[in-house]
């Protein structure tokens, strides 16, 4: 008797291709398109450089070290967008003031 073979299409069902639960990669991405978003909104903002600057940083080396443990291309596609995002908000904060903008020095 042939039967139907039920594929589910979510979000993890993208992510994991190939069958295995990532918990880890998966926080990695959440953590890294969160401090992407972030990073790109609080840039709108002159008076929020030291947030913009200091969520992209960290959005760079999440999303780094995301890639680093990586395992199928779907994580990759989403930590790439995630990476650049936190880029343009860690540049266009570090424009604005830098990191320390006035607090220091």
């Amino acid at each position: 008797m042939a039967q139907a073979v039920r594929t589910q299409r979510n979000l993890l069902s993208l992510l994991n291709s190939d069958g295995k639960a990532h918990p880890v990669e998966n926080t990695m991405i959440a953590v890294t398109l969160v401090l992407g978003a972030v990073a790109i909104f609080t840039t709108f903002s002159n008076s929020l450089h030291l947030v913009s600057s200091w969520a992209g940083l960290v959005g760079i080396g999440t999303g780094a070290w995301g890639q680093f443990i990586s395992s199928t291309t779907g994580e990759r596609f989403l930590l790439i967008i995630g990476l650049g995002a936190s880029a343009v908000g860690f540049f266009l904060g570090m424009a604005h003031g830098g990191l320390f903008g006035g607090v220091l020095g």
